[in-house]
């Protein structure tokens, strides 16, 4: 799986998480993990997620980092699978810096306060998933924390970075673990 850091701010408003996106974007073809950071903002005519739509909960934040990842020949429950390991490893990356992470399902909380927003998507071609961390919890619509002004990280690239490759070796590590397998 391929990865890359976009340097340039994007604000994320939902359309993104579209097949082919990352491809068209940044002509990167194929399973693909991408990050960048911007504002974030989600009316509810383009939310993915129905329960957030029945539920009346646009999402927003000032500035988020975020993550798309496109992969191919996966069904959806394979994707869920995916998002929650790709939350694992924001977890793990946190925890190593010495936050104190509670991650229920797909999302992730410090002190009872939501630090990530997710979805995992199925197009006809592929699955999606969105996975947000606040940088900067400041007028977000429910009780938020973020990197920068509640932990205290600020190395968001070099995290960036990180997660990306380690999400991105583990998929490749688990495909290749499927290989050296008989069957019985």
């Amino acid at each position: 799986m391929q990865y890359k850091l976009i340097e340039n701010e994007i604000k994320y408003e939902g359309y993104q998480l579209a097949p082919h996106w990352i491809y068209k974007n940044f002509k990167i073809q194929g399973d693909a993990i991408v990050a960048f950071i911007g504002e974030c903002e989600v009316k509810l005519t383009e939310m993915v997620d129905i329960e957030d739509v029945i539920n009346n909960e646009p999402i927003y934040s000032k500035n988020m980092l975020s993550f798309i990842t496109e992969q191919f020949n996966v069904d959806l429950v394979e994707g869920v699978f995916r998002q929650r390991l790709l939350i694992c490893i924001i977890k793990e990356a946190l925890e190593k810096r010495g936050v104190e992470v509670k991650r229920d399902g797909d999302d992730l909380f410090v002190n009872d306060k939501k630090l990530t927003v997710s979805i995992a998507t199925k197009s006809l071609t592929s699955i999606l998933i969105h996975t947000g961390i606040n940088i900067n919890s400041n007028g977000a619509p429910v009780k938020a924390c973020g990197l920068e002004n509640d932990l205290g990280i600020f190395d968001i690239k070099e995290f960036a970075n990180e997660i990306m490759e380690k999400y991105s070796n583990e998929l490749d590590d688990i495909i290749l673990a499927s290989t050296k397998v008989r069957g019985v």
